[in-house]
């Protein structure tokens, strides 16, 4: 059994994520308050031996990475593009109640998990290009010590969902989740554990 460990880990809070709204693949930088958060995570990680440091290619997820590699001493993150948030299409920029308000059908399909929005990713697809961003780090990873992926509270969560089932909560900012893949299994995923809380 091939088994690799990474570490994954959401960004930072941002502006949006602070006001509610929905970001998706909308590139929203980190605010102060996730630069902290972002410094936290780091020195939460400080007892582990993280052989390098992944993370999507949105702003707000490569600076929690930059800030997460500088308090290290390790090189830039590598950019893994498909780490990247869900598209939520027309809800992108808008609150729940907003979506609520302008888009009632579509968040009406949406809160029973039947579609994804007009111009959104749909689940299944989603949740396979994480297992495939999974697999393409534990590939390239050639040292036996853990790497972090950074990533997005939403991905991170469908993903989650098909593996352990129903019942994972909403992923806070910087929560990060210690994630033993099998690489010879089709799901991938040995065990998951919440490493630390925000």
């Amino acid at each position: 059994m091939r088994r690799r460990r990474i570490l994954i880990a959401r960004h930072g809070q941002t502006e949006w994520n602070a006001l509610g709204k929905l970001q998706g693949a909308t590139d929203i930088p980190l605010n102060e308050l996730g630069r902290t958060q972002a410094q936290g995570l780091a020195d939460k990680l400080a007892s582990e031996s993280i052989a390098a440091i992944w993370s999507s290619d949105l702003t707000r997820a490569r600076q929690t990475a930059e800030i997460v590699a500088a308090a290290r001493g390790l090189g830039a993150p590598l950019v893994e593009r498909e780490l990247r948030e869900r598209a939520f299409g027309v809800f992108e920029g808008l609150t729940r109640d907003e979506c609520a308000t302008h888009h009632p059908e579509a968040w009406q399909r949406w809160q029973a998990a039947t579609h994804a929005p007009p111009g959104g990713e749909e689940q299944p697809v989603a949740v396979q290009r994480m297992r495939r961003a999974l697999a393409s780090i534990a590939n390239a990873t050639t040292h036996s010590d853990p790497v972090l992926a950074v990533s997005h509270g939403g991905l991170m969560r469908l993903w989650l969902l098909e593996v352990l089932g129903p019942g994972v909560p909403m992923i806070p900012n910087a929560a990060v989740y210690a994630v033993d893949l099998d690489l010879d299994a089709p799901d991938l995923a040995l065990t998951v554990a919440l490493r630390a809380e925000p």
